[in-house]
């Protein structure tokens, strides 16, 4: 295992391409799979091909993601468990931002029941929630880290404002935003965790839209380098940060086997370079 495929946050290594399990909840990430025993062959599979980061949340399902996780995964070995709380979950499709402190220790400590751990590797805030003072939200991830509760704390959907104000409170082991090759609007916040050694987890880490459509510009890059839109996707945010640790989740074990099958792609310079052309 090469340096350049790993990263390590409070001490812990993983490898860069994770699993993101929010696809193996029902519809509206809402309730049980259609397939249960399929979701949980899919993160065995995942692990067998040498993914040992899994991200989750409370809110997927909500719970059942993390039980699934649990049935197919503990004990979980060299594998790390990312987690996340700060949501209410009402129905399908619907979420509503929960940062009160007594309600994210409440969620940690469920998710650690639920999960099967004494102390959650990563613990993400999923959003913060602008009806409660920050710095409340921020101390109570530290008084989770001071307990021992989680290893690390991580943020999701934040800016660099944000970060900053976060780690004067407590020690940022990660960001989780929306980011892939065809939407980079957490450009900043990418470069900010770079340059101060935070890893970076994008979601929706797979291009969409029109670049990425059939017949379109990616694709005609993808078929050129004989894989597809997903492992370019993918390929092209490993080599575009080292703290870049992409999660691509899905339900079916056909799909998590190709997109694990990137961490083996790298792209020449005139592939990501003709990606960046097309942003530009």
């Amino acid at each position: 295992m090469s340096e350049s495929t790993t990263f390590t946050f409070a001490g812990q290594t993983v490898n860069r391409l994770g699993f993101g399990a929010m696809r193996i909840t029902g519809e509206g990430i809402w309730g049980p799979p259609k397939d249960p025993d399929e979701c949980r062959a899919v993160l065995r599979r995942a692990v067998e091909l040498g993914v040992n980061l899994i991200d989750t949340a409370d809110s997927y399902g909500p719970y059942i993601s993390e039980e699934l996780i649990r049935e197919a995964l503990h004990p979980y070995g060299d594998v790390k468990i990312a987690t996340k709380a700060g949501f209410l979950r009402i129905g399908p499709d619907a979420w509503r931002e929960c940062g009160r402190p007594d309600y994210l220790r409440q969620e940690c400590e469920m998710s650690l029941r639920r999960l099967g751990q004494e102390s959650i590797d990563l613990f993400q805030l999923h959003r913060i929630d602008p009806s409660v003072a920050a710095e409340d939200q921020f101390g109570l991830l530290r008084d989770l880290l001071d307990e021992g509760k989680v290893r690390a704390v991580g943020l999701s959907e934040v800016s660099v404002e944000q970060i900053v104000a976060a780690r004067k409170v407590v020690t940022i082991s990660t960001v989780q935003n929306l980011y892939n090759l065809t939407n980079r609007q957490s450009e900043a916040a990418l470069e900010y965790c770079q340059r101060e050694g935070i890893g970076f987890i994008p979601w929706y880490p797979v291009a969409a839209g029109s670049l990425a459509r059939s017949g379109g510009p990616l694709d005609a890059l993808a078929h050129k380098n004989n894989i597809t839109v997903g492992q370019l996707s993918l390929a092209w945010l490993l080599r575009r940060s080292p703290v870049m640790m992409p999660i691509p989740g899905t339900s079916k074990v056909a799909h998590v086997e190709e997109n694990c099958a990137a961490a083996d792609i790298t792209l020449n310079d005139e592939t990501f370079d003709a990606i960046d052309a097309l942003h530009d």
